[in-house]
């Protein structure tokens, strides 16, 4: 599997967190050096692993904030 990098450019906020500690966050990420993009998904309690998730773009952020 290839390395993934990624860098928390902006902590958002915490959704959840279960009994093991990994929380579901959204957060601001740059991926592999790119513009950062918003990001929803589950983080183990350092960050050192993470669960699958969903990368918006601004523009799908802003959609998404009109319709919650």
């Amino acid at each position: 599997m290839a390395n993934i990098e990624y860098e928390i450019v902006e902590k958002i906020g915490v959704l959840s967190e279960n009994a093991k500690g990994w929380r579901k966050e959204v957060n601001l990420i740059s991926w592999n050096g790119r513009a950062a993009k918003y990001d929803i998904r589950d983080w183990a309690p350092e960050h050192e692993k993470m669960g699958k998730g969903v990368t918006l773009s601004e523009e799908e952020w802003q959609e998404l904030k009109k319709l919650l």
